[in-house]
Parts: C-alpha cells; sequence; structure tokens
C-alpha cells in the first residue's frame, strides 16, 4: 500500500491486518513508528497506551488536551501520561480529525442508547487485550479515536457524526518512550464511528530511521 510507503519513518518490523471488530496490541521502544491505516474509510480505531516500565502512568486525555491546546489529536500533537510525560508524537496525518471526547463503545451503553444487548465492543476488546501483559479491566482509561469525528457546539452539544476519514488515510505516531500499545478496531454498527459496517484496518510498526549516512 503506498500510504504504508509513504508513512514509514524506518525498516518495517511489523506489519498486520486487525480484522473487523478485532483487537491488537505491541510493546515499542523509543523511535520506533506506528502507523494506523484506515483501508476502506470511516473506521474508528480505539487507542489505548500505557509506560511499557511502569504501566500505572498511561495515556491521560485531559493532560494531553490541555498541554495541545486542542480536544482533537492531528500531525504535531503529542499524547500525555498521567505524570505529564511524552509518550507518543503524531508524526503525520492525512485525515486531520481524531476524537478525545467520545471514548470506548461497550456493551453496557450500548444497550443504555440503542436498547441492544450485545457482547463485542471496544470495551471488551480492551479487556481482552489487556490481559495478554497481566492488566486489569481498571486499566481502562478515556481512550483516543483515530478517524471517529466528534463535533461540538459552541453551547458543547456533541454527537458522534459521519467520519471523514477516506480509504487508505494514515495516521504516523513515533513512541517517546517504552510503551506498550492497545486498539480496538472498533465494532460499533449503531452510529457511525465504524460506518454502521465495521471494516479491517492495518498496523505497521517501524524501527527507528539511521541517524547519517
Amino acid at each position: 500500500m503506498g500510504a504504508g510507503t509513504q508513512a514509514n519513518q524506518g525498516t518495517i518490523i511489523r506489519r498486520e491486518t486487525v480484522a473487523a471488530k478485532g483487537r491488537w496490541s505491541a510493546r515499542l521502544e523509543p523511535g520506533q513508528t506506528l502507523t494506523l491505516i484506515d483501508t476502506r474509510g470511516q473506521q474508528a480505531i480505539d487507542f489505548l497506551c500505557y509506560s511499557a516500565e511502569l504501566p500505572l502512568d498511561r495515556i491521560n486525555l485531559p493532560n494531553t488536551v490541555k498541554l495541545n491546546k486542542s480536544l482533537y489529536i492531528t500531525k504535531g500533537s503529542k499524547i500525555y501520561s498521567d505524570l505529564a510525560r511524552v509518550m507518543m508524537t503524531v508524526l503525520d496525518d492525512t485525515c486531520g480529525y481524531h476524537d478525545t471526547l467520545a471514548g470506548c463503545c461497550s456493551c453496557e451503553i450500548d444497550k443504555v442508547r440503542y436498547g441492544v444487548i450485545k457482547t463485542e465492543s471496544c470495551r471488551t476488546n480492551f479487556i481482552a487485550e489487556l490481559a495478554k501483559w497481566a492488566l486489569a479491566p481498571s486499566e481502562i482509561v478515556s481512550n483516543i479515536n483515530f478517524f471517529m469525528r466528534v463535533p461540538f457546539t459552541a453551547e458543547g452539544d456533541v454527537t458522534i457524526a459521519e467520519g471523514i476519514s477516506k480509504a487508505g488515510d494514515y495516521v504516523v505516531l513515533r513512541a517517546e518512550m517504552p510503551v506498550l500499545v492497545v486498539i480496538s478496531n472498533c465494532p460499533q454498527q449503531h452510529n457511525p464511528a465504524a460506518g454502521f459496517e465495521p471494516t479491517p484496518v492495518e498496523v505497521i510498526v517501524a524501527d527507528a530511521p539511521e541517524v547519517g549516512g
């Protein structure tokens, strides 16, 4: 894929397709990059990250919003931890609009919102993937929703709106410390977060580029 070739900063060490409604995680070392590719467009990717050396120091969206002075994540944004340390930096972004407000879907909230009984959600994905790293459900905090659009009005009203990402759009993040990244390829079918029909995404991990010739 052209986007993947353009987006990566160094030698690819891991490249995988995450199935529709699926989940994925990896440890990244400082300087390594993670590219998230929305292969078909309008597919939210729910994203969490943790310090790989001190997991209790994890992504903190209030810190991230305050220190970036923006409710949205895009090129140049930094992701901050509970201890206000820079965890990751957004190096590139072809979409330009990533949500920090709506959090993850869950079976429980969808029963309240839509009156449906479900067994799959971003929360259940997070629980299952965190268990691989001996992390409990209590470690789930507010997450970034890459490729998801949640506009808000001057009065503070918010809504999950139709996404603007196109097939092949991508975002590239660089690890600034050893991090554990956990994603859920959003299985939501009752609002536009995944275009009402969840689709696969691609993830690429690349080594830090060599300095000099």
